[in-house]
C-alpha cells in the first residue's frame, strides 16, 4: 500500500472512531445521567448553613423526583451530551492513537501499565481544557435544579442561556472557571479509566477468563470505574464546587483557589467530605463505562474496525 493511500486510510478510520465514540458517549450520557445529577447535589450538599443536615444519594433522588417529577433528573442533559461530543472523541481516539504510536515506536508490541496511565491522563486533560465550558454549564444546570427545589428561581432558562449570561457575568475566560481542578480530575479518572480498562481487558482475554466479547469488556469497564472513581472522587468535590461558585455582588468568592477549597472542605466538613458522592458516582462511571464500551466495541466491529 502507497504511503498516501495508507495515510488517507488511517484519517478515514479516525474520522469513524469519532463518530463512534460521540454515537457511544451520548448513549452512555443519556442511561446515567440521573446518578450525576444526584451525585452534583450530593456533593453540593454542605456548603449552606440550611443543608448540614445529613443525607445520601437516595434521599436527593427522591427530593428531586417529589419536587421536579421524572424530567428533573435531566436536568443539564443537554450541555452534557454537549460535552461528550468534544471529551470523548479526544480522549479515547486521542490514547489509542498516542498508544499505538508508543507501541510501533517502540517495536516490542505492548506497554507497561504506568505507561499508559500516562498516555490516558495526558489524553484526558488536552480532552478536558476543550470541554470545559460545556462542562461548566452542565455543572451550573445541575445545581440550578436544587436551587428550584429550595424556593428560589434558577440562573438560567437552559444552555444557550447560560453560555451567554456567563460571558455577559464573569467575561469568555469565566466559561474555563474552575479548568485546574476539572484538569487535576480529567487526568486521574482517564489515567484510571483508560489505562485500567484497556490492561483488564487483555488481562483477561490473555488468561482466557473471557475471549474479546461482552463478558471481557464488562469485567474490565468494572475494574475501571472503581479504580477511576477512588482516584478522582477528592478532585471532582473540588471541581463541582469550584464551578459552582458565583460572585456575590460585592465581588467576594466562597472559594479563592482550588487548594483554598479542598482545605476548607477538610476542615468545615471532615476528611471524608472530600469522597462525597462516591457511591453515586463510582454506580454512575460502573454503568457509564459499561454501557459506553460495550456499543463503541460493537459499533467498532460492525464497522470494520478492530477491538479497542
Amino acid at each position: 500500500m502507497k504511503p498516501s493511500q495508507s495515510h488517507g486510510r488511517n484519517q478515514t478510520q479516525t474520522r469513524t472512531k469519532i463518530l463512534l465514540t460521540s454515537l457511544s458517549a451520548m448513549v452512555a450520557e443519556t442511561a446515567t445521567f440521573p446518578i450525576d445529577l444526584a451525585k452534583t447535589r450530593l456533593q453540593l450538599h454542605g456548603e449552606s448553613l440550611s443543608s448540614t443536615h445529613p443525607t445520601n444519594a437516595f434521599r436527593v433522588a427522591a427530593e428531586i423526583l417529589r419536587q421536579r417529577g421524572l424530567l428533573g433528573l435531566y436536568q443539564g442533559l443537554s450541555p452534557a451530551i454537549l460535552r461528550h461530543l468534544f471529551y470523548t472523541p479526544i480522549r479515547i481516539v486521542g490514547y489509542e492513537n498516542l498508544r499505538n504510536f508508543v507501541v510501533n515506536d517502540g517495536g516490542n508490541g505492548s506497554i507497561s501499565l504506568p505507561s499508559k496511565a500516562f498516555l490516558g491522563g495526558v489524553s484526558g486533560v488536552i480532552a478536558q481544557v476543550v470541554a470545559s465550558p460545556a462542562d461548566l454549564v452542565k455543572v451550573r444546570m445541575q445545581a440550578d435544579s436544587r436551587m428550584v427545589s429550595q424556593g428560589h428561581q434558577p440562573r438560567y432558562l437552559g444552555p444557550f442561556d447560560a453560555f451567554n449570561k456567563i460571558v455577559h457575568a464573569e467575561g469568555f475566560g469565566g466559561l474555563w472557571k474552575g479548568v485546574f481542578p476539572n484538569i487535576q480530575r480529567a487526568f486521574l479518572v482517564n489515567m484510571g479509566e483508560l489505562a485500567c480498562y484497556d490492561h483488564a481487558k487483555r488481562f483477561v482475554i490473555h488468561h482466557r477468563i473471557a475471549a474479546d466479547n461482552i463478558y471481557a469488556h464488562t469485567l474490565a469497564s468494572i475494574m475501571s470505574g472503581l479504580s477511576a472513581t477512588a482516584l478522582s472522587c477528592p478532585a471532582d468535590v473540588v471541581k463541582t464546587r469550584m464551578m459552582n461558585q458565583v460572585a456575590a455582588k460585592e465581588g467576594k468568592i466562597r472559594y479563592k483557589s482550588s487548594y483554598d477549597c479542598l482545605v476548607k472542605t477538610v476542615k468545615i466538613e471532615g476528611l471524608r467530605a472530600l469522597w462525597k458522592g462516591f457511591f453515586p458516582t463510582w454506580a454512575r462511571l460502573g454503568p457509564w463505562q459499561f454501557v459506553f464500551w460495550v456499543s463503541y466495541e460493537k459499533f467498532r466491529q460492525v464497522a470494520g474496525l478492530s477491538s479497542f
